[in-house]
């Protein structure tokens, strides 16, 4: 093992390592040992949407997995139901045993688009914790003090503030903590804002006696916004699940100020590479947006690969920087010679909802071959063959039957 090019790319986008001289001292005894690291990330299917802010520190579990070592991914079935308060102003609704398990396999059939599949391990909490009794509950508690849970920002904000804080939150790093005992995790992954909870399962494990894990922290991807965190909640996220095209779209509507930020986080480019593409940006000697559509590629080539990525492109250039109308887009067939606007909308499929359809409106984001729509009172005479726009990316054809 070359130990300085393995912590190079451990080290790289990680916003914190705790310790690293611990670190170094488990990468030494597993080379001399030959028996690979235990490298844990947990995550709570709430709902089955990975975004490729999600996929920052499993990105980190493939560089350990390439390292040779095993990435251990605890679904959380029971921290699910429960809901991590991290960073919530409110406690999250409860999930059912049934919602969890779909969530959980929709979710692995996304992260498998980074893990190896041979060199990963899943694990259910349920496997330990349905056979926990209360005593062990009980015992569980007492091994951290009221004061300790207080030190958590979101804790201390929520009581402070005289927002709910129910005590089965309360919770919540106890059983994450606790998994890490019971996977015997030798590093455990995750964002700055779950420093606290996976510090927990440090102390947990220094209190069962056990080899400490190490906290390996990545920085917060930034949402398509450029402004706030990535999060499904705010609208500004790109999800595994977008078509190659909806993703490069996406990646190109980024400001400028975000690029770097993307480049780090979210693709395989090089950190020296990442250093010159600093500086060209900064020096102004290349138009961003050529920057961004390389940005754009690495990104979906990632997930779907190179072709998918050539063709995202070609369909980008020819629908936004050429202005045309994609070769294959949806078709709605009607019989009526006159509509109204709003409801040509929702019954195309264009809008989900009538509200949603006046709102696009309103915003000078609809328009029927080529003219913008701006009433949202107007009845439209309907024309075979008429193309209709949402959006950037939303088009439908019309195409008026024929009665017999």
């Amino acid at each position: 093992m070359d130990l300085q090019k393995t912590l190079e790319t451990i080290r790289n986008c990680v916003e914190e390592i705790i310790p690293e001289d611990e670190l170094i001292k488990k990468l030494k005894k597993s080379e001399k040992t030959g028996k690979p690291l235990r490298i844990k990330y947990g995550i709570d299917p709430t709902g089955y949407d990975v975004h490729i802010g999600h996929m920052v520190p499993i990105r980190k579990m493939r560089d350990f997995q390439d390292l040779g070592h095993i990435g251990v991914i605890i679904i959380g079935d029971f921290t699910a139901q429960i809901g991590d308060p991290t960073g919530l102003d409110e406690t999250r609704k409860h999930l059912s045993a049934k919602e969890v398990k779909r969530n959980a396999e929709k979710y692995m059939e996304q992260l498998y688009k980074i893990l190896r599949q041979d060199k990963t391990e899943v694990r259910w909490q349920s496997e330990w914790f349905t056979k926990m009794s209360l005593e062990d509950v009980i015992n569980l508690m007492s091994k951290f003090t009221l004061a300790q849970f207080m030190a958590h920002e979101t804790f201390r904000k929520r009581y402070e503030e005289g927002l709910p804080l129910s005590l089965h939150e309360l919770l919540y790093p106890l059983l994450q903590a606790y998994d890490s005992v019971m996977i015997e995790a030798d590093v455990e992954l995750g964002a700055t804002e779950q420093k606290f909870n996976i510090l927990a399962g440090r102390e947990l494990q220094k209190i069962m006696r056990m080899e400490e894990q190490i906290a390996i922290l990545s920085p917060i991807l930034l949402g398509t916004d450029g402004k706030e965190k990535m999060s499904k909640s705010l609208n500004n996220y790109i999800a595994i699940f977008d078509s190659p095209e909806d993703k490069y779209g996406k990646v190109m509507s980024i400001p400028d100020s975000a690029i770097i930020n993307y480049f780090r986080l979210a693709t395989n480019i090089s950190s020296e590479e990442i250093k010159k593409i600093d500086r060209i940006l900064k020096e102004g000697k290349e138009n961003p947006k050529s920057i961004k559509m390389r940005l754009a590629r690495e990104i979906v080539t990632l997930y779907d690969g190179k072709e998918a990525a050539q063709k995202a492109e070609k369909h980008f250039q020819k629908v936004f920087a050429e202005k045309e109308i994609p070769d294959k887009i949806p078709i709605y067939r009607t019989s009526q010679n006159e509509i109204w606007i709003v409801k040509l909308l929702s019954n195309s499929g264009l809008v989900t909802s009538n509200g949603e359809a006046r709102r696009m409106i309103k915003q000078g984001a609809v328009s029927v071959n080529g003219k913008k729509i701006d009433d949202i009172e107007l009845n439209i005479k309907i024309e075979d063959s008429m193309v209709i726009k949402v959006g950037k990316r939303r088009f439908c054809k019309i195409i008026k039957k024929v009665d017999k």
